[in-house]
C-alpha cells in the first residue's frame, strides 16, 4: 500500500520521499516510480525502524536535505506474525518488536521532524492504523507475561491512535494537523494472506484512503480524528482517556529520548 499511495502521489506532481529498511529494494522502487511520474523528485532515506538509532539518524538526514515537509504518513510496519505466535520478539533496542516498529519508530521520527513540518504548516501528519486494537495493559506494556503476537500488534495500533489525539492537541493553533485511520480491511498484502489466510479488500482501496486523508481538502481541516476508511469514526476508548494518553507520552518521551521543545 505505502509504495501504491507513493506511486500515486507523484502522479500528482508532488516531491515524494520513500523509506525502507533494504537499500537496494528502495532504490529500485524510487527508480520505478520516477520512471512512472516522468519526475526526478524522488528521494529514498533508509533506515531499519527496528533500531532507534537508525530514525534519529534518519531524521538527522532529512532535515539536513530537505526544505519543507508538508506531509508526513507513518505507514511502515509489521503485522501479528503466525496466528497464535507466542515467541516474543525485540527490536534492537530490546523492546516489544510490534510496539518498538510499528509505534515508538513512528513516535521519534514525528518528534523529530516537527520542526521542518510545523515550519512547511499548513501540513499533515498521518498516522496509518487498524482497526485491530487493544488497550495498553501499562504495568506489562512490553508484554512479558502471557505474550501473543496478535495482542502485540493491536496494542502498537491503539498506541498510534492515542498518540494522534494526544500530538493533535498539542499541535492546535500551528496549522498542523493530526490524523489515523483504518485504511482498509484485509487486503491482499503478504501480512494479511500469512496471519488471516484470506482477503476482504485491494491495496487500491486502502491506498485510496489513505490519499483522502493525507491530501483531499475535505480532510484540511480535521485533526485528532480516526478514520474508518474514508469514513469518520472512534478508535479504542483509551484513546480518549487523557490520562492514559499521558502515561504513554511519557513513556515514548523516556524510551526513545524525544525531546518535547
Amino acid at each position: 500500500m505505502g509504495r501504491l499511495t507513493a506511486r500515486r502521489i507523484a502522479a500528482r506532481g508532488a516531491t515524494v520521499l520513500l523509506h525502507g529498511r533494504d537499500r537496494k529494494k528502495g532504490l529500485e522502487v524510487m527508480a520505478q516510480i520516477r520512471d512512472e511520474a516522468r519526475s526526478t523528485d524522488v528521494r529514498y532515506y533508509n533506515a531499519d525502524l527496528s533500531s532507534l538509532e537508525e530514525v534519529g539518524a534518519m531524521a538527522d538526514d532529512i532535515t539536513a536535505r530537505e526544505k519543507v515537509l508538508h506531509v508526513l504518513i507513518n505507514n511502515a510496519g509489521i503485522g501479528g506474525g503466525p496466528r497464535g505466535g507466542k515467541t516474543r520478539e525485540l527490536s534492537r533496542d530490546g523492546y516489544e518488536l510490534r510496539f518498538a516498529v510499528n509505534y515508538l519508530s513512528h513516535f521519534l521520527l514525528t518528534y523529530r521532524l516537527l520542526p521542518i513540518v510545523t515550519a512547511s504548516a499548513p501540513s499533515r501528519i498521518i498516522n496509518v492504523s487498524s482497526i485491530g486494537q487493544h488497550p495498553i495493559d501499562f504495568s506489562d506494556v512490553m508484554l512479558e507475561q502471557r505474550y501473543d503476537s496478535y495482542r502485540a500488534y493491536t496494542q502498537s495500533k491503539l498506541a498510534q491512535i492515542m498518540f494522534t489525539v494526544d500530538l493533535a492537541a498539542a499541535l492546535k493553533g500551528t496549522g498542523v494537523v493530526v490524523n489515523c485511520l483504518h485504511p482498509a480491511t484485509l487486503m491482499n498484502t503478504n501480512m494479511v494472506h500469512e496471519f488471516f489466510g484470506r482477503t476482504m479488500t485491494r491495496v487500491e482501496d486502502g491506498a485510496e484512503a489513505l490519499e483522502y486523508v493525507a491530501l483531499s481538502e475535505e480532510t484540511a481541516g480535521v485533526t485528532g480524528a480516526y478514520f474508518d476508511g474514508t469514513r469518520l469514526s472512534k478508535g479504542g476508548a483509551q484513546a480518549y482517556d487523557p490520562a492514559a494518553r499521558r502515561r504513554l507520552r511519557d513513556l515514548s518521551l523516556q524510551l526513545t529520548g524525544a525531546s518535547l521543545s
